[in-house]
């Protein structure tokens, strides 16, 4: 029996031509009203036409619990990142015998896990970062949280956990952040951080698939990632003992594993006057990612071109929205060669020698932008002129994102709440 949409039935053959075309609209412009978000594309997606209706979670089966004391929120100069949560939470779980049950969005509080659940022991695990953000007209609009929705998709299938519809995740979390709007800050420097998170809570201590699952979304008001603010320049330690990731491994996926390793590098790097750490690969010591943001190298290449580089998505470097942003911006105002290709330390020292480097600056929703005024490499401090620059460059990518982000300028990559 085929299910029916808005107009009918819809032949399943139909379904799988649909869909694409649809997601790619909704990803784009986000123009779709708020209130039928759900309803219009429920009967439409995920994709696979044979798929049984029970398998994954809607929204339209949302239950919503509201606390009975709301926390005081904090003011926006005591924001400090992570630090402060909402009242409220989503959670959906997941087991192998009776698929996704129903999401429910109740008062904020303590998860309950097994002590061998396998996210515990094995970082069976996954997260999200995405942001939410209050315009000077009061509406909030998530940016671009497709992006978000299709990367988690990618970690949860890499991590073997189950497959979730990204529409239907979307639409729960768009709901949360209503419900919670009072805790998005009046303010255009600070944001809603939205946490989904994806863990693996089999209760065994064997190394395998997990027949049990939860997903869950936290939020959390946040100010400027780091304390010298958004346009504040950091410094790098480029250490070649230590590699964040490697072809071949979850480098290209948003999970837990990937950060704890880095946290000792991290205090290394403060240890030495640095802020954040460089990341290199290889005997040629690419450069790949900054601290946890992608890295982007403004400058004249060897052929006299101004250029805009990162590294290229090889498995190693994180698809981040923010990368993908200045990416697509940089295209379309078409004024240089924007290039996604391999660096090397002796390219980035050669043309520091040559006087070619413009600035250097890291990437992420955390922060934005963050230009960067120096690497430590190899026991030498070389100056990076990012700031002598102006930044031009970096301030000119920080305000066209939150112009969008805060709606000063209208745009197809925001979500209203």
């Amino acid at each position: 029996m085929h299910r029916r949409g808005p107009a009918g039935p819809i032949n399943p053959r139909h379904r799988g031509m649909a869909a694409p075309r649809v997601r790619a609209r909704i990803g784009a412009a986000g123009r779709v009203l708020p209130g039928q978000f759900c309803a219009a594309l429920d009967w439409l997606l995920p994709l696979g036409p044979w798929r049984p209706i029970s398998t994954f979670f809607k929204a339209s089966d949302l239950r919503v619990e509201l606390t009975s004391e709301p926390k005081p929120k904090p003011e926006v100069g005591q924001l400090q990142f992570g630090k402060h949560f909402t009242d409220h939470m989503l959670t959906v779980e997941w087991d192998r015998e009776r698929g996704w049950g129903q999401p429910h969005i109740k008062p904020f509080q303590h998860l309950r896990l097994h002590p061998a659940s396998s996210a515990l022991h094995y970082a069976v695990e996954l997260f999200e970062g995405m942001k939410a953000f209050r315009g000077q007209d009061q509406r909030i609009r998530l940016f671009r949280p497709l992006m978000n929705m299709e990367r988690m998709s990618r970690s949860a299938a890499r991590a073997s956990l189950p497959p979730f519809d990204q529409l239907q995740l979307l639409e729960c979390i768009r709901r949360l952040v209503a419900i919670d709007q009072a805790w998005v800050p009046h303010s255009d420097s600070a944001s809603l951080y939205i946490r989904p998170t994806y863990i693996g809570t089999e209760p065994s201590l064997g190394v395998s698939r997990p027949g049990h699952a939860l997903l869950f979304v936290i939020l959390s008001p946040v100010g400027a990632y780091f304390a010298s603010g958004p346009m504040g320049a950091v410094g790098l330690l480029a250490e070649p003992r230590y590699v964040r990731a490697w072809l071949g491994g979850v480098g290209d996926c948003k999970m837990g594993g990937n950060y704890a390793p880095t946290i000792l590098v991290q205090d290394e790097a403060v240890r030495a006057g640095c802020q954040q750490v460089l990341w290199l690969y290889g005997d040629d010591h690419q450069i790949t990612e900054v601290g946890t943001m992608n890295i982007f190298l403004f400058w004249t290449d060897l052929q006299g071109e101004l250029e805009l580089v990162t590294p290229p998505l090889n498995g190693i470097i994180l698809p981040g929205v923010t990368r993908q942003s200045l990416l697509d911006l940089a295209r379309k105002w078409g004024e240089f060669k924007v290039s996604e290709r391999s660096i090397t330390m002796a390219d980035l020292l050669r043309g520091l020698r040559e006087k070619r480097v413009r600035e250097v600056f890291g990437s992420g929703t955390a922060c934005v932008v963050s230009p960067v005024s120096h690497v430590l490499y190899q026991g030498k401090n070389y100056p990076i002129p990012t700031m002598e620059n102006g930044p031009d460059l970096t301030k000119r990518f920080l305000k066209e994102l939150t112009d969008i982000q805060y709606g000063r300028v209208p745009s197809d990559w925001v979500l209203p709440v």
